[in-house]
């Protein structure tokens, strides 16, 4: 406010300083000037015009002091070309065809454009008017209020410097220095500008807008607020109509904690939808995970996402990030704003991820927050240390982000490297593994169960010898990501080989295979994608679904 003062006072003490400038210097100007044939572009002459009196109630005139200048008094009209003036009273300087207009100013262009003020001064030379206090400038439905308003009748064009408001059907702008043109419909704002419409608000610091159109044109930092969402943007379009945005540079949209990023973003607020290309970020800032890639579509309706193209789900809820990539990540909200609302993380084709205590490769995953369960289909493979897990179908289940315990259905592997050579392994039908702090610490392997172990000596820390036991269910403990012990319920059959009498045919299981090639070995490995050779690859089996861990230990306690 104090600003606004300033300036005002500033523009009374001057203002009719500038209107003696203009009066000296309105013929060297004219001299200066030569107008361009509209086809050749060379000086040609232009016609002047005098600004003509039409009507007055009473003329003065002093042709002894003031020869060129004549007083009019009440009821004032004026006509300068096709432009007509009304004022209740004025001074005529007939050498420098100029106007000094005051009280209840009206200008009149054609039946379009009209401007109202308390005082003018028109340069007939240059054609250029000038309004001071209470102005308002009107062409059709768009009115532009203003204390202090000048007018370019050769460029049709207005402007302030000192606050001002445009207004239209749609929208009511403001700013502290802004233009319009009558002819093209097009106002620029500068400093401060708030454009304010009945479903949002857009601040920005530089804005065109088109009153034709109702497209707001950003050129400078902006924001566009309403009750739901919130944008931010240096550069774009922005339809007051419609709703729909086209913006650049690294723009932003906010929605209840979700924000979209990239180089270039798509939004249509009415549809509630969103595209965002190039250098993508979905952030969810409340859950603390991300979906990153060249492409991310989201509908904040239905609280529904999409990337694609270098596409990465981010979980940065603990101290270590998982990164997993895949061709398509997709972001599903079941029962939206109810209290059984749950959402589902779908990974289609190539994924993989990376944390640096676990990696898994597989060719399919879904994540679902309805029991914590992330399921992993087809060729599916585990690592937790020296350890890889792998089977027909995993189900990691979590605990605040960490792994709780994972079910390995239907030929089942688990492998515990000692060293470059000897392996322990264990195959079944089924394999539950628990974790305890990220580490696994026990597993339960159910169902046609082999063994392959290597006893180590407590003393020396030397392998023993091998044991090779089969069985119909195993529990075993892990300690140090190591396999400390094991032991078998029910009926089993097992040899211990002394470490130089280990047959050749038995230090491997049937299934065993060590996928390090397959392996991710940091984020960035995520996007480089090695499948499972041809004849490494597991064939589905033809057995029953799997009995539930849950179900199993209620039959064994029966039992």
């Amino acid at each position: 406010m104090q600003k606004n003062k300033t300036r005002s006072k500033w523009s009374l003490r001057h203002r009719f300083l500038t209107v003696g400038i203009l009066c000296l210097f309105g013929f060297a100007w004219m001299g200066a000037q030569e107008p361009q044939h509209p086809q050749s572009g060379q000086p040609q002459e232009k016609k002047k015009t005098r600004v003509d009196l039409l009507y007055a109630d009473s003329t003065v005139a002093d042709k002894e002091f003031r020869p060129d200048v004549q007083v009019l008094l009440g009821n004032v009209q004026l006509k300068h070309d096709s432009m007509y003036m009304w004022c209740d009273s004025a001074l005529i300087f007939e050498k420098i065809n100029s106007v000094e207009a005051f009280g209840n100013v009206r200008m009149e262009q054609g039946d379009t454009l009209f401007i109202y003020g308390d005082y003018l001064y028109y340069d007939g030379m240059s054609q250029l008017a000038m309004l001071r206090e209470h102005v308002r400038m009107i062409n059709r439905d768009t009115e532009l209020t203003t204390d202090s308003l000048n007018y370019d009748r050769i460029l049709n064009l207005g402007y302030y410097f000192e606050g001002g408001t445009l207004a239209d059907s749609v929208n009511v702008l403001t700013s502290w220095w802004g233009e319009y043109s009558p002819a093209t419909k097009l106002a620029v704002f500068n400093e401060d500008v708030k454009l304010v419409n009945p479903r949002f608000v857009l601040t920005s610091d530089t804005l065109k807008y088109s009153t034709l159109t109702k497209i707001a044109t950003i050129l400078g930092p902006s924001d566009i607020v309403n009750d739901n969402n919130h944008i931010y943007s240096e550069r774009g379009f922005y339809n007051t109509t419609t709703e729909q945005a086209e913006l650049l540079d690294r723009s932003v949209l906010t929605n209840q904690g979700r924000k979209l990023t990239g180089d270039s973003l798509y939004y249509d607020r009415q549809k509630g939808y969103g595209e965002a290309f190039d250098n993508v970020q979905l952030n969810d800032t409340v859950n603390r995970n991300m979906l990153t890639g060249n492409y991310c579509f989201y509908n904040e309706l239905t609280d529904c996402a999409i990337a694609t193209d270098r596409a990465v789900a981010i979980d940065y809820s603990q101290g270590d990030s998982l990164y997993m990539h895949a061709d398509t990540l997709r972001l599903v909200t079941f029962n939206l704003n109810t209290d059984s609302v749950y959402r589902e993380t779908r990974a289609y084709y190539k994924v993989r991820a990376y944390r640096t205590d676990v990696q898994a490769v597989c060719d399919s995953m879904v994540y679902s927050t309805i029991d914590s369960c992330l399921t992993m289909y087809r060729d599916p493979i585990l690592w937790n240390g020296n350890q890889q897990l792998l089977g027909e179908e995993i189900k990691v289940y979590m605990n605040d982000s960490t792994i709780d315990w994972a079910h390995i259905i239907n030929q089942a592997l688990a492998i515990e490297q000692m060293d470059s050579v000897h392996y322990n392994q264990v195959s079944g039908k089924e394999m539950m593994a628990y974790f305890d702090h990220g580490e696994m610490r026990r597993v339960e392997v159910n169902g046609n169960v082999l063994v392959v172990y290597y006893p180590i000596d407590d003393k020396d820390s030397t392998m023993i010898g091998m044991d090779y036991t089969e069985g119909g269910f195993l529990r075993m403990l892990l300690k140090d990501r190591k396999m400390e012990r094991g032991s078998f319920i029910g009926k089993a059959t097992g040899t211990m080989y002394p470490m130089d009498q280990i047959p050749p045919d038995k230090s491997r299981l049937p299934s065993f295979v060590w996928f390090d090639y397959v392996r991710p070995l940091n984020k960035e490995d995520i996007f480089n994608w090695r499948g499972k050779r041809s004849d490494q690859r597991l064939k589905k089996s033809d057995r029953g679904p799997v009995v539930s861990p849950r179900e199993m230990h209620i039959e064994r306690a029966k039992k």
